[in-house]
Formats: C-alpha cells, sequence, structure tokens
C-alpha cells in the first residue's frame, strides 16, 4: 500500500537558470567531473520536478524542500550521486505517486549541495543522460525505479537536411536572443560552442517559453532529426508571438510619446508666452471661462466639488481624444442648468381666474380646485404643495389647463409625453460610461426652461411602459415624491437636483393602469366629457374663431348658427372630447378656403344643415336608433370607458333547445362582466320561480346574452342590474319603458351596489336623450357633485333593492322611487 504525502512535504521550486548565486568548492568540483565518465546505475532514485523537464547537458541549481525527496539527496549524497529527474504530468496535484510521472526523464549527477534554513536543499546537478522507466521498484519511503538509459538515433551526421535544419534552428535562435532582453551574453557564448545537433536542439529547447507538454514531447523524440524539427516549428512560434508583442508594445509607445511631447510642447509654450507677456492660450482661456461660469452660478458642495474635479480632468487632457469630448460635454451641461434661477412668482387669484375661464368654457370644479391650489401656492410659496393629476377622457382640454396654470403662475411651461416610454433611462438618464449617454427628460426640460420652477406636464402618465431597460413608472416614484425629489439624482449628472419648486402636472384618461403607489403620491383631479351644449359654447367661442385664424380666412367667412352646430355635435361628434368636433369645423374651412384661393363667390348667410352635410359627407351617427326599446329582451346601460361616458344595450333571447336550459354570452364580456351576467340569470330564475311560464322558458331554451359592441371588450360589475332587467323582460315577454337607463352592480341577493363613473354616465345618458336614470342610492352622493345644468330635463331613481329597478323598468306610475327634483339636490333617504 502506498503512502501519499502531502504537497508541503514535497514541493518545491521551478529549475533556476542563473547560476549566481551558488558558490562552489573547485576541488570538489574537479573531483566530480573527473567521476563523470563513470557508468550510470541502472537503478535510479527518482525526484519529481515541475513545470519544465530537465534536458541533458545542463549545469543548473534546483531547489528541494523539506520532506522525503530532500532525504534523497542525503541518501544518495554519500554513494554515487545519481538521481533521476522526471516531470510531473499535473502541477496542481498536491499528493505525487509513481503514476502521476511521465516515462522519460533525466538522469543527473550532484555537483554540490546546500542546506537551506527552512529545512530544504539548494543542489548544484549536472544532468547527463536521458533514460525511459521500465518499472517501478518501491514509492516507499522513496520513489525507486528501474530504467532504461536512451541514446539520440542520428543515421546520418553528414546530411545536408540535417546540416539546414541545424542552421535553420540557429539562425531563428539569433533573431530570439537579438530581441529579447532575456538572452545573456553566456546563452549566446553557449549556443556558439555548442555543435552536436541533438544537444543543440535541447539547449534551445530548455531556454524557450512553452507548453510544458512541449518541453516533454521534445525530450522524448529520440531521432535527432525530427527533434530538430519540432524545434524550428517551437522557434517559428515564438518569433511570431515576438512579432504581435513588439507591434503592440511600438503601438502603445508611439501613443504615449506623442502625447508626452505634446504635453511638454505646451508647457514649453505657455512658459515662452508668459516670458513675453503674451495673452493665454486657448485651453487655459477655455478653463478660465469655465470657472468663471461655475463661479456665476454659486455652486456648493458637492456640486462644486465635482465641477473643481471634472475641469481639472480636462486640463490634463489630449483635446483630440474621445474622453476629452465625453468630459466637456458633461461640464457643459452641468453648467447649463439653472441651479438657483427661479422666475419670481406673481399670483393674482383674479388674473388667474380670468385666464382660466378665457382658456377654458365649462369645467368649473376644476378651476376651483386650480384656484384653491394657487391661493395656498401663494399664502406659503416654500409649501411643498401636491402633485396634481388630471384624469379624463381625450380632448377635454387637460393640457391646455396645464399651460393655462403655468400662465397664471407667471412660469414656464414644459411637457414631456410619456405615452409609450419604456426605457428607464429617459427618466433618470444614462451613465456616462455609455457611447452617446445624455441626461434624462427631466433634467433636459430644466435645462430648456432655463429655470428651476417650471411647471412640468407629464402627459399620457397612464400610458407607461415596460422593457428589459427597466421601469419608468418606478423611476417616477422619486421625481413625483416632495419628500424624496430635493435631491433628484439624474444617473448622467450623479450629484444631487433640488425639484421641489419645479410643479409637476401629469395627465390620463384613466387610474387603472397607473401603479397604484404613484397614484398615493397624486391628487386626481377628475375631468368629464361635455355634453351638446358645452360643445356648441366651445366650438362657438373659441374653435371656429381658431381654426378661421389657422386657415387665413375672415371673420365671417364661416357663419354657423346653433342649429348647425348642435347637428355636427350630434351626428359628426359624438365623442366625449372636442377633438374631433375640431376636425370637423376644420373640414368645414378647408373647403371654404377652396372657394377662396379660386377667388369663387362664399355661400352666403348661415350654413345651413345641406350645406354642412356637403362639406362633411354623411353622418357618422345614426339618429339614436340604437338605443331605442323596440321589443322584449332589450334594456338600456350605462357604461364607463377611459373615453367618457357611453349607453349600452344589452339583449337577451331564449333559444330553444331540447337539453335543457343554460346561459349564453357574447360580445367579449371580461371575467368580472361575466359574473354578473351569472347573478342576475340566477337571480331572475329565482325571482320568477313560482311563475310557471317563465320558468317553463328556463328550462327549455338556452337564454342568449349579448352586449353590442361585439368588436370591443368589455368589463366591471356596474351592468348587473342591466343584464337582470333584459332577462326578466324577455322571460316575462314585456318591454322596457322608453327614454329609461339604469347602472348598478347586482348581488346574488338582489342588492344594489354602488359604482363609479356617475358623472361621465349621466353626461352620456343627457347626450343620448335618455331622460329617466335608476342609480344606487349609494350614488346620490355623486350626484351633488354634477352641475345643475347637466341635471336639468333628467329625473333619478335610487334603489336598493333589483326588485324596485324592475318596478320602475316596467310601471311609470311608481313615482315614489323618483326622489331627484328638478331644482335642489336630491333627496337621499
Amino acid at each position: 500500500m502506498t503512502h501519499k504525502r502531502t504537497r508541503s512535504e514535497t514541493d518545491f521550486d521551478d529549475i533556476l537558470l542563473d547560476k549566481s548565486d551558488l558558490s562552489i568548492d573547485s576541488e570538489l568540483l574537479e573531483s566530480d567531473l573527473s567521476s563523470m565518465d563513470q557508468p550510470l546505475p541502472g537503478k535510479l532514485y527518482i525526484i519529481p520536478i515541475r513545470y519544465r523537464p530537465m534536458f541533458p547537458g545542463i549545469i543548473t541549481p534546483l531547489i528541494i524542500s523539506h520532506g522525503r525527496f530532500a532525504e534523497v539527496i542525503d541518501r544518495v549524497a554519500s554513494d554515487s550521486r545519481n538521481i533521476g529527474l522526471v516531470l510531473i504530468k499535473d502541477d496542481n496535484k498536491d499528493e505525487i505517486s509513481a503514476l502521476d510521472l511521465y516515462a522519460y526523464g533525466t538522469a543527473a549527477k550532484i555537483l554540490k549541495r546546500i542546506n537551506l534554513p527552512d529545512g530544504g536543499l539548494n543542489v548544484l546537478i549536472n544532468s547527463l543522460r536521458r533514460f525511459r522507466i521500465r518499472r517501478i521498484i518501491a514509492e516507499e519511503p522513496y520513489i525507486l525505479a528501474d530504467v532504461e538509459y536512451v541514446d539520440d538515433i542520428l543515421t546520418d551526421r553528414k546530411s545536408l537536411e540535417l546540416k539546414a535544419l541545424t542552421r535553420e534552428v540557429l539562425s531563428k535562435l539569433r533573431i530570439l536572443s537579438d530581441n529579447n532582453p532575456l538572452f545573456t551574453e553566456e546563452m549566446k557564448l553557449t549556443m556558439l560552442n555548442v555543435d552536436e545537433p541533438g544537444k543543440i536542439a535541447d539547449f534551445v529547447t530548455s531556454i524557450l517559453n512553452i507548453e510544458k507538454r512541449e518541453y516533454q514531447d521534445v525530450l522524448e523524440t529520440l531521432n535527432i532529426k525530427k527533434r530538430l524539427q519540432k524545434v524550428v516549428r517551437l522557434l517559428h512560434k515564438e518569433i511570431e508571438v515576438l512579432s504581435v508583442q513588439k507591434r503592440i508594445q511600438g503601438s502603445i509607445n508611439e501613443k504615449i510619446d506623442k502625447q508626452q511631447k505634446d504635453f511638454f510642447l505646451r508647457e514649453q509654450l505657455k512658459a515662452i508666452k508668459i516670458e513675453l507677456g503674451i495673452e493665454d492660450d486657448e485651453r487655459t482661456r477655455e478653463i478660465k471661462d469655465l470657472r468663471k461660469k461655475m463661479d456665476s452660478l454659486e455652486l456648493a458642495g458637492e456640486i462644486r466639488e465635482k465641477m473643481d474635479e471634472e475641469i481639472g480632468k480636462i486640463m490634463l487632457m489630449d483635446g483630440s481624444s474621445s474622453e476629452y469630448t465625453v468630459t466637456r460635454n458633461y461640464i457643459d451641461i452641468v453648467l447649463s442648468l439653472p441651479w438657483n434661477r427661479k422666475t419670481p412668482d406673481a399670483i393674482d387669484i383674479a388674473k388667474a381666474e380670468k385666464i382660466l375661464n378665457r382658456d377654458h368654457y365649462g369645467l368649473e370644479d376644476i378651476k376651483k380646485r386650480i384656484l384653491e391650489f394657487l391661493a395656498v401656492k401663494k399664502l406659503k410659496p416654500d409649501g411643498k404643495g401636491s402633485i396634481i393629476c388630471l384624469v379624463g377622457p381625450p380632448g377635454v382640454g387637460k393640457t391646455s389647463l396645464g399651460k393655462s396654470i403655468a400662465h397664471s403662475l407667471n412660469r414656464k411651461f414644459f411637457r414631456v409625453s410619456l405615452g409609450g416610454m419604456r426605457d428607464e433611462a429617459e427618466i433618470k438618464g444614462h451613465r456616462r460610461t455609455y457611447v452617446g449617454a445624455m441626461p434624462g427628460k427631466i433634467i433636459q426640460g430644466l435645462k430648456i426652461c432655463k429655470y428651476r420652477n417650471p411647471v412640468f406636464m407629464l402627459d399620457e402618465i397612464d400610458k407607461l411602459g415596460q422593457s428589459f431597460q427597466g421601469d419608468p413608472a418606478s423611476a417616477l416614484l422619486e421625481v413625483l415624491d416632495p419628500e424624496q425629489n430635493v435631491e433628484f439624482r439624474d444617473y448622467y449628472i450623479d450629484v444631487p437636483f433640488n425639484l421641489s419648486d419645479v410643479l409637476f402636472i401629469t395627465t390620463a384618461n384613466t387610474t387603472d393602469t397607473i401603479p397604484q403607489v404613484l397614484v398615493d403620491r397624486m391628487e386626481i383631479i377628475r375631468l368629464s366629457g361635455y355634453i351638446a351644449n358645452e360643445k356648441y359654447e366651445i366650438a362657438k367661442r373659441y374653435l371656429l374663431p381658431k381654426q378661421l385664424e389657422q386657415h387665413g380666412l375672415g371673420k365671417n367667412s364661416v357663419k354657423i348658427d346653433k342649429k348647425g352646430f348642435m347637428h355636427i355635435i350630434n351626428n359628426y361628434a359624438r365623442e366625449a372630447g372636442v377633438r374631433n368636433l375640431e376636425r370637423q369645423i376644420e373640414k368645414i374651412c378647408r373647403k371654404t378656403a377652396i372657394y377662396v384661393a379660386k377667388k369663387k363667390k362664399l355661400p352666403a348667410g348661415i350654413l345651413d344643415l345641406k350645406k354642412i352635410r356637403s362639406y362633411l359627407g354623411t353622418e357618422l351617427y345614426a339618429d339614436e336608433s340604437l338605443i331605442k326599446i323596440t321589443k322584449s329582451g332589450l334594456a338600456v346601460g350605462l357604461a364607463w370607458t377611459p373615453y367618457g361616458g357611453a349607453p349600452l344595450v344589452i339583449e337577451s333571447i331564449g333559444v330553444s333547445n331540447k337539453k335543457g336550459g343554460g346561459l349564453k354570452l357574447t360580445g367579449q364580456l371580461g371575467e368580472v362582466m361575466s359574473e354578473s351576467a351569472n347573478i342576475a340569470y340566477s337571480y331572475v330564475q329565482h325571482l320568477l320561480r313560482d311563475r310557471e311560464e317563465a320558468e317553463k322558458m328556463f328550462n327549455n331554451n338556452i337564454v342568449h346574452l349579448h352586449v353590442p359592441a361585439g368588436a370591443t371588450p368589455k368589463d366591471g360589475p356596474s351592468a348587473g342590474i342591466t343584464m337582470a332587467t333584459s332577462l326578466y323582460s324577455m322571460a316575462t315577454n314585456k318591454k322596457i319603458r322608453q327614454g329609461l337607463a339604469m347602472t348598478g352592480e347586482l348581488t346574488l341577493t338582489g342588492r344594489v351596489f354602488p359604482v363609479g363613473g356617475i358623472k361621465e354616465k349621466i353626461i352620456a345618458a343627457k347626450k343620448a336623450h335618455l331622460k329617466e336614470i335608476i342609480i344606487p342610492r349609494e350614488n346620490c352622493k355623486d350626484l351633488d357633485d354634477i352641475p345643475h345644468y347637466i341635471k336639468k330635463g333628467l329625473n333619478f331613481y335610487l334603489v336598493d333593492q333589483i326588485e324596485e329597478v324592475i318596478t320602475i323598468a316596467f310601471d311609470a306610475r311608481q313615482a315614489k322611487y323618483k326622489n331627484h327634483k328638478k331644482t335642489g339636490n336630491p333627496e337621499c333617504r
């Protein structure tokens, strides 16, 4: 059984080629050299060596650390002094056995030994002959091997090919030695004095810096011709590596030399100009200008230290280097920011109210809230205030409200569209390590405004996206938090900037897609859509004069009366906002511009409906035909969408089925709406359980409930009572009263729960000429927030149970449920 020792017992250093550190007793050396002709023994103690093998014909020191291999040296020192040096296959192996050794090695004679302080030995050895291990005689306590000495194979010493190979080796070695300072004069002298091809190959290989396996391959090659061929290939590879190394080193030295030369020349030029009294050079003037600009900004603390550091860098940089350009751009951007520059707030509440009324018609609640905000800002200018989020359908004036607020405050206005933004760096900037790095939109906007307290509008905040580049909504958390944005740190400028003076206003069509943590940082102000009368006033006061001016037409070029405007509103522009209405007016102005350009006579007087139709084409909307109750199974609900309220017709029919009853839903209903339909179906069945005809209909027919338009996805619980009323109408074959709409969530026990978007739904009912509206009783408080002119002409029914809804839907005489007066607030009892 072989006993393994650890690496600490057998570790030793690589072979050393420098022999200057070892002093040799000359008399002992002469006696040892005189005994070299004695025959070598057939059995050798093996000393494993690492990293590279020993080649014959070399005298070199060898360091052996304390352990069993040091004991081998003590054992043979008094005997033959012969040892076998064999290379280890794996340098990283801690425990060494005979299996870890190569088969070929080199026999060596110990010339001198010196004991080292750490217990190891420094021995001077002379390598003599190659050998091959026949078998391992013993591994413990020392490795003893039976060896066979092998000679070089040389078929023809005078062969021309052999001479050519030898000369090629010497020639390439000369090239290598001339370009490598590590080749000493002693090595070059030895190379000239060796005349045997085999020894030349061994010597050259021993001084090359090659792979371990390549050394051993040359050692095991006995045929001198093949050995020389291998050495030629190794030399060729070394020369190629040296050539690449020289090219790289030359390139580096050339660049360094140029930079040093430029630096010294600049310094000399600077000294000459000082002696002659000539003004500063361009670089010096540039640095002075930057420092002067920095002083004018009154920077302090971390910002000042950072700028001093960056300006100090460019003083030492080459002006043509890419790093100089990056650093200079950074300095320019930082120094262009309004660190301490603000526009003085001139808050005049009366003036602000006048501006809001001038720029916007209606929106009374919104204007009041903005005036309250401005009043607080005037009384406490240093107050952090709140972030305003204007939520409403497109085209109702969210962006223009932001501009009016900026005008009221006498501040700069900057708008950033967040729609589709997916990269976090758009908000917080890129780090300067990236090519083409730049600050985020916040810092860019401040740079453009040139003041640190603008009105900053973040438009379409509900349409932020996410991607592998980050989540911009998360990056906005710091921006929109008054407690955190006092030290907003953009990744590009990498110093804190105070955003507390910026008035942030965000806009959205809905809050559903905005992360809740972001919603919590903002005060939501909802803008509902406009009714027809409001659209008429907006078109008459703002849209028509604006389009006449933009088309270069006179004030009286286009005349439209209220009847004409209402026709356009009801038949071409029914959306919640006025954007499409403006497009229709723009189209009329374009048609008129053709007459003017051709110098034709304009239509006299006010445009009639026929002329409007000729300008705008066929009406886009039919005259309320979709919401007329023509048969049983139809019910009109009120829905909320991001684009405002809308009437929703729900249809139900029974389809005969021999396999029994059931419920079928169509119209792209969402999960919540589908659940509401199933609740309505179950409760109506429960409600009609004592009516034989209705029970028979449910048992023998599949009830198909459809919600147009089928191409539009729909979801939410607010259609619960509408679906229940539609199913009840279908099951009892009774028509619901004309002009009635409803909204409310239905529970499985028949209770009616409150819903959202009441104002938008009532505006939609008003536009659809629906006169009576059923809403949950708990939504009574929402009626208080709706302007009187919108509620005028409408009757409201407040209900708690579905039975009340059904009674009102089929019997107009049940006036006891009608609890809203035409004037004043609803009686919420």
